[in-house]
């Protein structure tokens, strides 16, 4: 197994929470981890039809069955056990009890507000970041190449074929984990839908344009987007906004959570392809930002990014939120060269912001630059450069 950092921040949580849960997305590595961090729990998966039986008709019985220090995976299939297990973990008083995970984000959460609020700590595990396998030496060798294979991690474990993997992933992902937790009846239309928005990543969301684009509703687009963010697929970027400004952009912006599967469906089918590929920039970019995401939730932090955004095109692509103060501004750029004049725009978005932020290029290059204006940052060092900070 490829340790995640994630582990760390887990293990100590465990010692002041009754309740420990790991949400995120299908196959990011989430029972791997819980069996990792506690071998010595007992491990109970309620995807097993006759498990998930007996949980749902005597939760009760099921609870006092399993009654210390267990990993309850899925546990999304039985939303039965959660008031159960909030009079149980109120009755034991004991300290990282119970273990949840869960590959649909907000089934959890929808339950956790109702039954578990202040008995749980939730921590959310993408999957791997450049980090984490630079850590284990799995890191692809160049940027499309990485971009290509993308993070989940049973690529890297078991050495299987990124076109074979994730197609099967994307059909069980609308099979199994779509057909499930929503009314989507046309699943076909669905499909196409996920293909469509994976052209659209790295870029402003735009309702009314994938409404036109598909011939459905507008509400059924938010609907599927929102079922793409609560299940990990995507993440939505949320813009830096003054509430004196009028003229600042205020729609979010769509970023896939793994490149590979991108990749797969927009039909890239080898790492060559990126090189020339028209939306090259906008998955670079998702790269980066899904590459900054995880850094932070791997150690059980917020971000706190934002973008900024005038209705004229300047932008910045993150800015970093520091108790209500920017401290970072960063400028993703996707080619191999270092552009001249290179802090130009951002020195102008910080004089419009009236701050007094740190200057930072990402770029698709080699080098790392220390420059009066700021930080040239190279994609490969990116997490280095966040732990100087």
């Amino acid at each position: 197994m490829i340790k995640r950092i994630l582990s760390t921040k887990i293990l100590k949580t465990s010692k002041v929470a009754p309740i420990i849960g790991i949400v995120g997305p299908r196959q990011s590595g989430k029972t791997t981890l819980a069996k990792e961090v506690f071998p010595n729990y007992t491990y109970v998966n309620l995807e097993q039809p006759d498990t998930r039986q007996y949980a749902q008709n005597d939760p009760k019985a099921f609870l006092d069955q399993y009654d210390n220090h267990i990993i309850l995976d899925e546990i999304q299939r039985v939303p039965e056990l959660f008031s159960y297990l909030q009079v149980k973990t109120d009755n034991d008083k004991k300290m990282g009890q119970y273990i949840l995970t869960g590959s649909q984000h907000f089934l959890m959460m929808q339950s956790i507000t109702q039954s578990l609020a202040g008995r749980i700590a939730i921590f959310n595990l993408y999957p791997l970041s450049y980090e984490e396998l630079s850590n284990d030496n799995k890191q692809k060798k160049d940027i499309y190449t990485q971009i290509w294979y993308g993070g989940y991690p049973r690529l890297y474990e078991q050495e299987i074929s990124p076109l074979i993997w994730i197609n099967n992933y994307i059909q069980t992902y609308i099979d199994r984990d779509v057909s499930l937790i929503s009314q989507i009846t046309n699943l076909r239309t669905f499909e196409t839908f996920l293909r469509v928005i994976a052209g659209r990543t790295g870029q402003l969301i735009n309702l009314t344009s994938l409404s036109n684009d598909l011939g459905i509703s507008h509400n059924t687009v938010k609907s599927w987007v929102n079922l793409l963010e609560t299940s990990g697929i995507i993440y939505l970027l949320q813009p830096y906004f003054s509430n004196t400004s009028k003229r600042l952009i205020k729609s979010p912006k769509l970023y896939f959570t793994d490149t590979g599967l991108v990749c797969r469906l927009l039909g890239i089918e080898n790492p060559a392809q990126l090189i020339t590929h028209p939306l090259y920039g906008s998955i670079f970019e998702t790269h980066i930002v899904i590459e900054y995401i995880k850094y932070y939730l791997n150690r059980g932090e917020s971000p706190n990014i934002y973008f900024w955004r005038d209705k004229k095109g300047l932008e910045a692509d993150l800015f970093k939120n520091i108790s209500g103060s920017i401290s970072e501004i960063y400028e993703i750029k996707s080619s191999q060269t270092i552009p001249e004049d290179a802090f130009s725009k951002l020195k102008q978005i910080q004089s419009i912001t009236d701050n007094n932020s740190r200057l930072n290029i990402i770029y698709g290059g080699s080098e790392n630059q220390s420059r009066t204006n700021g930080e040239i940052i190279s994609w490969s060092s990116l997490h280095k450069f966040l732990a100087k900070i």
